[in-house]
């Protein structure tokens, strides 16, 4: 007989801490006036980063470890079925893959040599931002499914998750 595991949510301390090296990790946030979310940067002013360069390399990293988080989520709870283990990763992926963090690091016209982006990201900028929407959209329906610990409906829930990120990778990245 399976065992059933109950999803708690992290400790305050765990949750202060986890929220912490996010910060850390993140770029400094914008000075001056704030940018709507989805508002395209247009200039490396319009964004946290030192330099292009730093914006193409940290957004490949960032979503690079986006993919790794969600591969060990379905592991947790695909194949463990363990979503207490899955909980504050959950969490992490909520926060690491919002538009609000992702997307200033799509900087004008930022393809192009080490970046794996097609220019067709800027061209078509609101549908790609739209996409960041709908992911954020299917995360917080996992979140919702993994609370209610049903393994069938939270690997459906998962693999909406990955049929996301793949829809985007195939309409605006280089393979």
């Amino acid at each position: 007989m399976p065992q059933r595991h109950r999803l708690k949510r992290a400790s305050p301390h765990a949750a202060v801490v986890s929220a912490l090296a996010l910060l850390l990790c993140t770029p400094q946030a914008w000075s001056g006036e704030e940018l709507s979310v989805l508002t395209m940067p247009q200039a490396l002013s319009d964004t946290p980063f030192a330099s292009e360069r730093e914006a193409v390399i940290w957004r490949r990293e960032e979503l690079k470890d986006i993919e790794s988080l969600v591969r060990q989520l379905r592991f947790d709870l695909v194949n463990n079925q363990d979503f207490e283990a899955a909980s504050p990763r959950l969490l992490e992926l909520q926060e690491r893959a919002s538009a609000q963090r992702l997307l200033p690091a799509f900087i004008e016209s930022t393809h192009g040599s080490g970046s794996e982006a097609k220019a067709s990201i800027w061209e078509e900028w609101d549908d790609f931002a739209a996409g960041f929407t709908d992911l954020e959209d299917k995360i917080a329906h996992l979140i919702d499914v993994a609370e209610q610990q049903n393994p069938r409906d939270t690997a459906r829930a998962l693999s909406e998750v990955g049929a996301s990120c793949k829809s985007c990778h195939r309409a605006y990245r280089y393979d």
